[in-house]
């Protein structure tokens, strides 16, 4: 179970108790900020992509749409998203539990700079009933992410 796969890593950093679970599903955006009880915007979403037949997540803030001009400057490549069983397959973690947490070796993480406008974030913990609350500087710790990039808009107006 991905959650368990998640849960184990945090243990390894002594933040396993931090890991929310909710009764209720945090699958989307929208549902996920009324679980944690924060606008959608602080919900650290993760986006699976498929780049030279590898696995790329983008971790962008929820109010952030990929900016197809954007995410090909930087890529050199369409954005092509995975199918659910593509994510799962490749990632570990089904759509709604995706996370830049406890993922196969080979999968590369990229956070994007609509997140650095807040404090703390919430990611995905794994199931589509979880998150953990990060500050930026530990979710790109966490997550063993490349580098921050800049390939969304549509965040830039908000707060």
């Amino acid at each position: 179970m991905s959650i368990e796969k998640v849960r184990a890593y945090f243990r390894t950093l002594g933040r396993e108790n931090d890991i929310l679970e909710f009764p209720v599903s945090s699958a989307t955006v929208e549902l996920a900020a009324q679980a944690v009880g924060v606008i959608p915007a602080r919900i650290a979403k993760t986006l699976s992509f498929l780049v030279e037949d590898q696995c790329v997540l983008v971790v962008a803030a929820g109010d952030a749409k990929v900016d197809n001009g954007k995410y090909k400057a930087y890529f050199h490549t369409k954005a092509k998203m995975l199918s659910p069983q593509q994510v799962s397959d490749l990632t570990g973690h089904a759509v709604g539990g995706v996370c830049p947490f406890a993922n196969p070796e080979g999968v590369r993480t990229y956070l994007d700079v609509s997140l650095q406008r807040f404090d703390t974030v919430f990611p995905a913990a794994g199931s589509s009933n979880s998150a953990i609350q990060l500050t930026c500087e530990e979710l790109e710790k966490y997550s063993g992410s490349l580098e921050w990039i800049d390939v969304c808009k549509g965040w830039e107006e908000n707060p």
